[in-house]
């Protein structure tokens, strides 16, 4: 099978939305800028409201000497945590490091437990890892800007060559919206609102044309209004997670 490609998916979804719209039959007002803008507004609309449109992803960050400050991707949305392998100062790869999984296997707790100590020998080892992790700078406190995507540690390192682990929110990329299919069915749609909406406000310029038998009326007001129901009816449809979203677990407090 040859791979899809974004421009394809996205030719495929306007040749969906002129065609929906009756292009071939009538003469269209449209220009490929405007279904452009009928798709990054129904993008955007997408991203804003559905939850849908991230993902939760780890990335990983080498440290450099004396910089604390760092951008990342623009798909980064938000940072969750930022994890570490070593505690005490951030001086490289050579900093006191600890894995806690790594050493319950060189210590065999599972597999000779009479003879190592047991899960309970493993499980004080690993508050005890915590515990130096907490004294001990193995947690780094940090700041996120998610307009300018700048990750700012509360740190200042002194040694280049760490690597930490971030625990992130990202967009989803838009091919992947569209290998979906009940998003990029909902896309479609909303294009298609989008695109009556900016056909009515040209229509709605000029109430009539003039001819021979006293002109035609427009139909620009009942353009905008069928695209704004369109619209609506699919904004409803996030409330109800018919893209597949997850709902909002319960709050309490």
């Amino acid at each position: 099978m040859s791979e899809t490609t974004l421009e394809t998916l996205k030719s495929q979804a306007i040749d969906y939305v002129r065609l929906q719209l009756g292009d071939g039959m009538i003469d269209l007002e449209l220009d490929p800028e405007h279904y452009e803008a009928a798709y990054q507004r129904a993008l955007g609309t997408y991203r804003q409201r559905a939850t849908n449109a991230f993902e939760e992803s780890y990335a990983f960050l080498e440290i450099e000497e004396d910089q604390n400050t760092y951008t990342l991707p623009q798909e980064v949305q938000s940072v969750r945590q930022v994890f570490r392998r070593t505690v005490g100062n951030m001086q490289g790869p050579h900093a006191s490091s600890f894995d806690p999984f790594g050493s319950s296997i060189m210590n065999t707790y599972l597999l000779n437990y009479n003879h190592s100590g047991g899960l309970a020998t493993y499980d004080l080892y690993t508050q005890y890892v915590e515990q130096a992790a907490r004294m001990f700078g193995g947690y780094v406190n940090y700041t996120f800007n998610p307009a300018t995507k700048q990750l700012q540690l509360v740190r200042d390192p002194r040694g280049s060559g760490e690597t930490i682990l971030l625990w992130t929110y990202n967009l989803k990329p838009e091919i992947q919206l569209f290998a979906d299919y009940s998003i990029s069915q909902w896309i479609k749609d909303y294009m298609i609102g989008a695109c009556k909406i900016m056909i009515g406000e040209a229509r709605e310029k000029f109430a009539t044309i003039a001819g021979p038998s006293g002109g035609t009326a427009l139909n620009g007001a009942a353009m905008k209004a069928e695209g704004q129901q369109i619209i609506d009816q699919k904004i409803e449809e996030l409330k109800n997670y018919i893209d597949g979203s997850e709902p909002y677990s319960f709050v309490i407090g």
